[in-house]
């Protein structure tokens, strides 16, 4: 059973979905199990990617990427969440930021900042969700205060301070992108917040990782403290005021390749469930001889093959700037809601043996209530769906 087989992935990105599948049944797959049990961060699986040349690859040629398109990203994501979702995100999150560095950023910033990325000497991150504000964009509190310079050649900086947390590499990271209040313009909602690259050993800055979290275990996020963190005026990304614009379109790409992450899962929930289902004998047969099983796993196909082809095409219409918004929010829904109730249905037919920790249907069940909320909440995908259904 190939449930992530090719013919529905365009052929320019066949061969970097071959690369992933190669790299994660040689890395990932052998260390799901434990890198869940000790939830320690994957050093060595991330070396591993570096040297193979699967993470960070958005990054265009110029800068020491490969200049992955959002296809052959999406490919990457499939083929990694199904080996391990934990892992998986800490490889994605590797460069995650960076993108708005690549799209916006001054030529001296992506020389600076793309390229040890790249070419895997530094690690991002992406700090926007804070402790009180998740999908609200515009409702983020995070301050950021300019100070003029003293002189004619100082051009002042920017004073930081507030809290993001769920950051991805909060601790282990070089530097992040910071998504930051500006303005108090009541009239004006989406134009207050501005991005900005901040190195993590500037002063101000304070990190902690979040404990103990039910799935995803390999991925660490942290809590992000801002006291009086000063960076220089040049590190604004893009033009004061436009953050929230620049975001949202980061996140239609973001969202495609969430899917991807839902594809991932739900092929790895329908591969356990089946195999278990055809080899578990009761009443003198095996599982899957029963009609309701079938119905079962006929179920959690047909969610998968929907979400699999909505969010292939969504991405071809991302990737041509058609409606990206539209399409991105109803695959990023689709695809980790399938996830959900395929892992929920077969946690129901691996009966107690779903509950033990060594399990991968396990794994699986914690892991997707994850993607449902990360990258927008998916209730404010629909409200997304909605409004823009008559575009």
């Amino acid at each position: 059973m190939d449930l992530l087989e090719e013919s529905i992935v365009p052929e320019h990105a066949r061969p970097v979905k071959q690369e992933a599948r190669e790299f994660a049944a040689e890395h990932i797959e052998p260390n799901a199990e434990a890198c869940f049990r000790d939830a320690e961060y994957p050093w060595e699986i991330l070396e591993a990617a570096r040297d193979a040349n699967l993470i960070a690859q958005d990054i265009p040629e110029e800068y020491g990427g490969r200049g992955l398109s959002l296809t052959e990203v999406l490919a990457i994501a499939e083929e990694f969440f199904r080996a391990d979702a934990g892992i998986a995100l800490t490889l994605q999150l590797a460069s995650f930021g960076a993108e708005l560095v690549t799209e916006y950023g001054t030529e001296e910033q992506k020389e600076a900042y793309l390229r040890p990325v790249a070419e895997g000497e530094q690690l991002t991150g992406l700090a926007v969700s804070e402790p009180e504000t998740g999908s609200d964009l515009a409702g983020m509190q995070t301050r950021a205060a300019f100070e003029a310079g003293a002189g004619e050649n100082d051009e002042g900086e920017w004073v930081l301070n507030g809290e993001k947390y769920w950051i991805g590499n909060g601790v282990e990271a070089d530097w992040l992108t910071v998504y930051a209040r500006t303005g108090d313009d009541e009239t004006n909602r989406y134009g207050n917040h501005t991005c900005f690259i901040v190195p993590t050993d500037a002063e101000g800055y304070h990190a902690e990782h979040i404990p103990e979290k039910m799935g995803m275990r390999a991925s660490k996020q942290a809590h992000v403290v801002f006291d009086d963190c000063r960076i220089p005026a040049e590190n604004v990304i893009g033009t004061e005021g436009a953050g929230f614009w620049m975001l949202a379109e980061f996140f239609n790409h973001g969202r495609i390749v969430v899917a991807g992450h839902g594809l991932g899962l739900a092929a790895a929930a329908i591969e356990e469930a089946w195999s278990f289902t055809h080899d578990r004998e009761e009443f003198g047969r095996t599982i899957s001889d029963f009609q309701s099983v079938q119905h079962g796993l006929a179920d959690m196909r047909m969610a998968f093959e929907s979400a699999r082809a909505l969010t292939w095409r969504a991405a071809k219409k991302v990737e041509s700037g058609e409606r990206p918004g539209f399409w991105a929010a109803m695959a990023k829904t689709q695809a980790t809601e399938a996830a959900t109730s395929c892992a929920e249905q077969g946690m129901q037919f691996h009966g107690g043996r779903s509950i033990l920790s060594d399990r991968r249907i396990a794994r699986v069940y914690r892991d997707v209530r994850i993607p449902v909320i990360y990258e927008g909440a998916n209730e404010i995908q629909r409200n997304l769906v909605y409004r823009q259904s008559d575009d």
